[in-house]
């Protein structure tokens, strides 16, 4: 059993929150509950290993009849089967460069998989000067071959580095797919991502086949039809809430990591402005955490908790009905918020001794599986 009390008091609320020590940075929040939110109390859990000798796991995703599809970042996609076996490598995957933060990276199944097996991946790949961040479908066959492979979007102008692929990906029934992207490590400098003309910290939002949705809000702009929102460092989680909207979580600096639920056009303002400051204690750009023109995070942390994977919880447990669970790999929690409105109204680190939290999978007996770092799947029962 994890319980977790908080003693810290922000200075424009005397309410109880999650231990979490010093800011960075010195910047005041533009609203109540932006940062800090009151420490939820605490919930009682319990943990097994559901599945494990994976090699740094990346991305899960159910398939049905207690199924799930895993990626391994060093390039192998796998099935765990309901009694936590884990399957040989799955064939047909696209070459891909696993490199520094970059490898085989997030996996989604089709909303429709029961009938039309089709499955959704993100990749880093090597191109003429780098590396880029790059998605794709096909369908898996009942051998466990990948088959019909298409790609459907790979990012623009290349990086050497392997930092920042962002690379989340969800399919929506309305025959829509989401993909985050990152800024590629190019720092407080990265003037890609504030160019709509570039896929650089941008949410991306595609047809299945790779074509453009109509209602994107750029169709008809500088030929960057496919940007949902720009001005963000580096997604590594991504949800449908109960609303239905997508929300996203970013990987800020020295500070700022943000939760936003990204609007059709808005503008994040990485790197322009943020809640952090740069790793050497420098400034981001103008040392501001927010300007006109540029849209708010519903919620920001500093000191970070690096996030990883998130789901909005819709399991059986009522405590925890709508809430948001994100993998946090430094310092390594399950982070769970309430959210009401639209707003964070509370905050619960849980599993703080797990170590680095990749991805989470809310089941439908109201557990929860995390992938860790460390090359194995538990599952965590609340209540």
């Amino acid at each position: 059993m994890i319980r977790i009390f908080a003693l810290m008091l922000l200075p424009m609320a005397a309410t109880a929150q999650v231990a979490q020590g010093p800011a960075n940075a010195d910047f005041t929040p533009a609203f109540v509950n932006q940062t800090r939110a009151p420490a939820l109390p605490a919930t009682p859990v319990t943990t097994s290993v559901f599945a494990s000798g994976l090699d740094s796991p990346w991305g899960i995703a159910p398939l049905g009849s207690g199924q799930f599809l895993v990626t391994e970042k060093s390039g192998a996609m796998r099935v765990i089967n309901a009694d936590g076996s884990v399957s040989g490598r799955i064939g047909g995957l696209p070459a891909l460069a696993a490199e520094g933060q970059g490898g085989l990276l997030d996996v989604a199944a089709s909303p429709n998989f029961a009938q039309d097996r089709t499955v959704f991946w993100t990749f880093s790949k090597r191109v003429n000067g780098g590396l880029v961040t790059a998605a794709a479908r096909g369908t898996l066959s009942a051998s466990g071959q990948l088959q019909a492979v298409q790609e459907i979007f790979a990012q623009d102008i290349p990086a050497r580095n392997g930092r920042h692929f962002g690379s989340r990906i969800i399919p929506t029934a309305d025959g829509t797919v989401w993909i985050t992207t990152g800024d590629r490590g190019a720092g407080d400098s990265g003037r890609l991502v504030q160019d709509i003309t570039t896929k650089h910290g941008k949410v991306i939002r595609l047809n299945y086949d790779g074509t453009v949705p109509a209602d994107n809000p750029f169709v008809g702009r500088d030929g960057n039809d496919q940007v949902w929102s720009l001005g963000h460092r580096n997604m590594q989680g991504a949800a449908i809430g109960p609303d239905g909207a997508l929300w996203t979580v970013e990987h800020g600096p020295r500070g700022g990591d943000e939760l936003n639920r990204p609007q059709a056009g808005a503008n994040y303002g990485w790197p322009v402005v943020s809640y952090g400051i740069n790793y050497s204690g420098s400034d981001v750009g103008p040392g501001l955490a927010r300007a006109e023109g540029f849209a708010e995070p519903v919620y920001y942390w500093d000191p970070v908790i690096a996030p990883g994977g998130m789901m909005f919880y819709d399991g059986l447990y009522g405590p925890w009905r709508g809430d948001l669970l994100i993998g946090s790999l430094n310092p390594g929690a399950l982070v769970r918020l309430k959210i009401e409105a639209g707003r964070v109204v509370g905050e619960e680190r849980l599993l703080t001794d797990a170590g680095r939290i990749r991805d989470v999978e809310v089941l439908s007996d109201g557990s929860v599986l995390v992938l860790r770092d460390q090359g194995d799947v538990l599952r965590v029962t609340p209540g």
